[in-house]
């Protein structure tokens, strides 16, 4: 499972809860956070625009990235975003927030896009939306069923 813009690694635990067998990676470009939990969290350094540089030996079941694309310049996003079908061989969680939603919290570089600007964004890296904030790499939305994938 690899967290793309993991901060403290918030999604680990709950994750091994789960599954305990499963092996997380988390990165982010918090130099802060990698120094104070990496090494008990197995967080690493590294920039969403950065992605080509994680080389990991298989794609990763589950890619999650959760309130960090919204954030982003889109120079930055449409670099990591190339990287997700290589990345990403099964499924991704990518938690976002467009225009039209009613936000609370941290608002400081927020970059308010439309809902249909990530839709085509993740359509043309090769995802197919299965839920909410659920994608599917091309690779698992061929094998997946009728009612997994809208049509």
């Amino acid at each position: 499972m690899l967290d793309v813009g993991c901060g403290e690694g918030a999604w680990r635990a709950p994750l091994l809860a789960l599954r305990p067998q499963c092996r997380y990676l988390g990165v982010d470009s918090s130099e802060y956070a990698v120094r104070r939990h990496g090494a008990r969290r197995n967080l690493q350094f590294l920039p969403f625009a950065d992605l080509a540089a994680l080389q990991p030996a298989q794609p990763f079941d589950l890619v999650v990235c959760s309130d960090v694309m919204h954030y982003l310049r889109d120079d930055e996003l449409a670099a990591g975003l190339r990287e997700f079908p290589r990345l990403c061989g099964g499924a991704a969680w990518v938690e976002v927030f467009t225009e039209g939603d009613d936000i609370v919290g941290d608002m400081q570089e927020l970059r308010r896009r439309p809902a249909a600007w990530y839709r085509r964004a993740l359509d043309k890296a090769g995802f197919v939306q299965a839920g909410p904030y659920f994608w599917l790499a091309v690779e698992a939305a061929a094998q997946a069923t009728a009612l997994e994938v809208p049509k």
